[in-house]
């Protein structure tokens, strides 16, 4: 079995989560080697939805051009009855929201895959290796760990080590259970028929995500693209993704959207099952490894969180890891990944989970109560900015988040990417660091101060849109962390300049960002 020289970080799979780290980390300068089981982009099309807070962090890396190129604005949700009758309406505009981005985007995820996977290639920090089986994992007593590995086109066997290995391999984690991490199942699971469809007919129906409310047959309906089309059918008992293979079959499914459309005009891209799952790892870290995307939780896709969360997963972890592997940040800071992220994505598993239940559970008193309600909910303006708003629930109290009776309710939550002097946003402004955003100004001092730990201060006018955030959070400055989450806030900057760490990024791995 023959070896090679410790690397700071492998990551082992190279889905979104795992190439979306890989990115990250090779933007504050640390080499990585990227393991995966298949040298190219799985084919097949899987998620189709992501939210204004994760297109910001393609933007992050530079990608949003690319990410644009390929997906198009959602134009929210509409609750159908049965009979297809609209019970609820809960649109969206496609404008541009706080953090740069429609706040909805829908998109075919080879194509993000690919783009993803061309941007890594670019990155000299970044060394890919596909065609290789991962066959063991263990740690040293010196801490590094040991990864044992195949190639899968020669047999030959191998070994690599690292300081820390990030498992991004999926649902069935080899590195999950190798570790022996437990699941918690949180009781939601179900069958469903995924079909992917592709036409250049239109398809005459509103172009946001249509929610068929039917506990005997619950369906989804989307537009992921110019020509590419999904409906996602909750699959009776008996039935199975072989009873649809043939178009035939599939327009008794389809037909209420597609029946004036000739087959000639269909192509059926794939029919697949799919067992929605809500699970949750009990541990995300174990040592030097760490557990993202798949690997660490499953969702239904209802409020299309899924591989969200993975890329969420990688934007927390990889500034930390980074800092520590600079020597800039303690170890401990790993620590608050899975304080910080677990409760979240936990959060919004249950959130897919309650919205699943509420559209196709409760058999006819259910098909009634919706009947009922549904038409009123959308005149709340509470609820209709609930259904509609993609911000996830802030962080916790912690090391990194500091909250106290001074600090309001900004701690723990992201701050806008909002434009900053007419035409940056705040991402351009400060790249991959740390931020200091105030109303008042900074003395000679104070800027000195912050730019010698790496960060940059950045004073707001009255009237633009972050002073009039920081007012709405009664704060006068505000810490940001690297990935956007607001670190500290209080009346002044001297109250949270103590909180700012030094964290220096290496000014030529910053990328060029593309905003827009």
């Amino acid at each position: 079995m023959t070896g090679s020289a410790a690397h700071p970080v492998v990551v082992l799979g190279a889905g979104p989560a795992g190439v979306v780290a890989a990115l990250l980390l090779s933007q504050q300068g640390v080499p990585v080697l990227v393991l995966d089981r298949w040298s190219s982009v799985y084919p097949q099309p899987r998620a189709v939805h992501l939210d204004d807070e994760v297109y910001r962090l393609l933007g992050r890396l530079g990608l949003a051009g690319a990410f644009a190129a390929i997906s198009r604005p959602a134009l929210g949700l509409r609750a159908l009855s049965a009979d297809h009758r609209v019970l609820a309406e809960f649109s969206r505009s496609e404008a541009t929201g706080v953090h740069g981005y429609p706040q909805a985007s829908m998109f075919d995820q080879p194509d993000l895959e690919a783009a993803l996977r061309a941007d890594l290639q670019q990155r000299p920090e970044v060394t890919f290796r596909g065609d290789v089986e991962i066959t063991g994992l263990s740690t040293s007593p010196g801490g590094s760990v040991r990864v044992e590995l195949q190639d899968r086109l020669t047999g030959v066997e191998e070994h690599v080590t690292a300081e820390y290995v990030l498992g991004c391999d999926g649902a069935n984690s080899l590195v999950r259970q190798v570790l022996g991490i437990g699941v918690r199942d949180l009781g939601f699971a179900q069958r469903w028929l995924v079909v992917d469809v592709a036409t250049t007919a239109e398809m005459d129906a509103w172009e946001g995500v249509h929610q068929v409310c039917d506990p005997r047959r619950a369906g989804t309906y989307m537009r992921i693209g110019t020509t590419r089309y999904r409906w996602e059918f909750q699959l009776l008992a008996g039935e199975s993704a072989a009873d649809y293979t043939d178009l035939a079959r599939l327009r008794t499914l389809i037909d209420p959207w597609a029946a004036h459309v000739a087959d000639e005009e269909l192509t059926v891209l794939r029919t697949a099952e799919y067992e929605f799952r809500a699970q949750v790892a009990e541990q995300w870290r174990s040592g030097r490894v760490f557990l993202l995307g798949d690997a660490a939780h499953l969702t239904p896709p209802f409020i299309g969180q899924g591989m969200g969360a993975g890329l969420r997963d990688a934007a927390n972890l990889s500034w930390k890891l980074a800092g520590v592997l600079r020597g800039e940040l303690p170890g401990d800071v790993l620590d608050t990944y899975q304080a910080e992220r677990k409760p979240h994505a936990t959060a919004m598993v249950r959130l897919a989970i309650g919205l699943g239940r509420a559209m196709t559970d409760g058999g006819r008193l259910g098909d009634l109560l919706r009947e009922l309600v549904a038409p009123r909910l959308q005149l709340l303006p509470g609820v209709r900015a609930r259904v509609l708003d993609s911000a996830t629930p802030r962080l916790s109290a912690g090391p990194l988040v500091r909250r106290s009776l001074r600090s309001g309710p900004l701690p723990g939550r992201l701050c806008p990417n909002a434009l900053v002097d007419g035409q940056r946003r705040l991402d351009e402004v400060a790249p991959d660091q740390f931020l200091l955003v105030s109303r008042q100004p900074f003395t000679g001092q104070q800027r000195d101060t912050v730019e010698r730990r790496g960060a940059v201060p950045l004073q707001v006018r009255a009237g633009e849109p972050l002073e009039r955030w920081l007012r709405r959070g009664r704060a006068g400055a505000v810490v940001v962390r690297p990935d956007g989450t607001v670190l500290a806030a209080d009346r002044t900057v001297a109250a949270v300049l103590p909180h700012l760490p030094s964290f220096r990024v290496p000014a030529t791995t910053r990328p060029a960002l593309r905003v827009g």
